[in-house]
């Protein structure tokens, strides 16, 4: 199952309420806590990949998530494996990034990865900095983060997102030459978009919880809606 689109996108800031729309009855659930926790998303009836799909998928490429003038263009490092065999971004189960998008205001409810084509309605897309999927990000050569940094530069410049969000900060101090750069707001522009570095939402990035992750994604929300 496939959520439909909002009609509308949600109004930029100096153009009515900057909140995201509420949330449906039925998009979130209580604990026995009483805690109102997001819901889950909503699964798509397609299997796990087996292991020799996930083999196969080594060296593909997934088609891009965008369309001109999103307000957030989210750049991963490069696809996993999952992403690649499934054809969906950040899709391997343990990644963050979906729970992140919601929980920092930029989604009303979870997405299931197989959803992601809702973003470009919600004034968000997703790309990659090196489009060849790997296992592991690290398998990836300074060559390959480097080629794949002048080509994110010639993409962002046919789409013109306001903001592009690299999700990882080491692929980007190695493919933009920046080895002092740190997260959050960069001083140099992207081709004419707002520069933003966030950590990579991966489960094995131990460094954040769930709950930083987002705290992080919603720095990003609150400066492009103040942009």
């Amino acid at each position: 199952m496939t959520a439909e689109p909002p009609a509308r996108r949600p109004p930029r800031a100096g153009r009515g309420s900057t909140s995201p729309r509420p949330v449906r009855r039925g998009d979130e659930s209580t604990s026995p806590d009483g805690r109102t926790r997001p819901a889950q998303p909503i699964p798509h009836p397609n299997p796990r990949p087996s292991r020799e799909e996930l083999a196969a998928a080594a060296d593909k490429t997934l088609p891009d998530v965008i369309a001109t003038g999103l307000d957030v263009l989210f750049v991963g490092i490069n696809p996993g494996l999952w992403s690649a065999a499934t054809g969906w971004h950040f899709a391997r189960p343990g990644n963050r990034f979906w729970p992140a998008l919601h929980r920092s205001g930029f989604t009303p409810r979870l997405l299931h990865p197989s959803e992601q084509d809702v973003l470009p309605g919600l004034g968000l897309g997703i790309t990659n900095l090196v489009a060849r999927a790997s296992a592991r990000a690290d398998e990836l050569t300074a060559a390959e983060l480097v080629a794949g940094a002048r080509e994110l530069t010639d993409k962002v410049a046919r789409y013109r997102p306001r903001w592009v969000a690299v999700v990882g900060v080491t692929a980007y101090r190695v493919g933009f030459a920046r080895p002092r750069a740190d997260f959050g707001r960069q001083r140099e522009p992207l081709a004419g978009a707002d520069l933003w570095v966030l950590p990579n939402p991966s489960g094995l990035n131990a460094h954040y919880t769930p709950v930083s992750l987002a705290a992080a994604f919603a720095a990003l929300r609150e400066a492009a809606r103040d942009t």
